[in-house]
């Protein structure tokens, strides 16, 4: 019995798919990929920290106030490997949608505001000029005075090693009591805040440091939910990105303009939403808490109930 030849797992088309022989589905095909799954990087590290150090109950109500909290109350969970592999090898750079045998896929803001209860509308998460061009000393001074801590080193860019943020954090945490000054929960809260952004929401490629710059947003933390955080996520794990992975093949000179062209677009749409103070679009969601119920962060003597 004859059987039909093997089905090629690349497109059809290669118009607009242009990356295919980078493909990871074409490493896969000549055999050159292991059968093991992905291991993708994860902040274990936060969750461990905040296991051993919970949040005591004025830093949780600060958290709870900025729209934060919930990514918190879901902590750590349990992936599926295998899956997220088989979703990354029939993602596709060019258009950073996920080619099912349904159709295309990929994240939304109803997603990001479901899932983790940020709001998708609202100002936009924006820099103004003067930030960016501060030196890193400037931001040790910033960091200085809206944190109480400055890390050492006056040489290097505006990122600071997660790790040190921990050990400052563990150093305040037997302080932080019902009788301390607001002013140190503020600034708990902000190196919590740092934390979140540098593991979760805003990782860079080598997931160990954060950007200083968030601390202008962080500076009124009673501010914060007039800001469209959501958007700002997945802004940065999408758009921008994607200009930037197309820039990267230099090689196919089409390939790297287009890529241009999309980075540039995602800078003038954060910069006119900046101006306009808010977003065109008004979000007809469902709130996040008509569909999820977090798992509660860990209990500690004198912390939250």
């Amino acid at each position: 019995m004859d059987f039909p030849p093997p089905a090629h797992p690349g497109p059809a088309e290669d118009q607009l798919l242009v990356l295919q022989g980078d493909h990871r589905s074409s490493f896969v095909w000549e055999g050159q990929l292991s059968m093991q799954p992905l291991r993708p990087r994860r902040p274990d590290d936060l969750w461990e920290f905040i296991g051993e150090h919970p949040f005591h109950a004025r830093v949780v109500a600060r958290l709870q106030a900025t729209g934060f909290y919930t990514i918190f109350e879901l902590g750590w969970m349990q992936l599926d490997w295998s899956l997220i592999t088989a979703l990354v090898e029939q993602w596709r750079p060019e258009t950073h949608t996920s080619h099912l045998p349904t159709g295309e896929a990929t994240i939304t803001l109803e997603d990001v505001q479901v899932l983790y209860g940020l709001r998708v509308y609202g100002r936009a998460v924006a820099l103004p000029q003067y930030i960016r061009s501060m030196t890193r000393a400037q931001f040790l001074d910033m960091m200085m005075h809206f944190t109480g801590y400055r890390p050492q080193g006056d040489v290097g860019d505006s990122r600071v090693a997660l790790s040190t943020i921990r050990g400052h954090m563990a150093f305040l945490y037997p302080h932080i009591t019902s009788e301390m000054e607001d002013l140190h929960i503020k600034r708990y809260t902000r190196l919590a805040l740092l934390l979140l952004f540098g593991c979760v929401l805003f990782p860079n490629t080598s997931g160990s440091k954060v950007s200083m710059r968030f601390l202008h947003h962080l500076q009124e933390l009673d501010g914060l939910p007039q800001y469209s955080w959501g958007a700002a996520a997945i802004g940065h794990h999408h758009l921008y990105q994607l200009g930037q992975e197309m820039q990267q093949h230099t090689d196919i000179p089409a390939v790297v303009d287009y890529g241009r062209r999309v980075a540039q677009l995602a800078r003038r749409t954060v910069f006119q939403a900046r101006d306009a103070v808010r977003l065109d679009h008004e979000a007809q969601y469902a709130t996040s808490e008509d569909y999820h119920q977090g798992r509660g962060v860990p209990q500690g003597r004198d912390r939250a109930q």
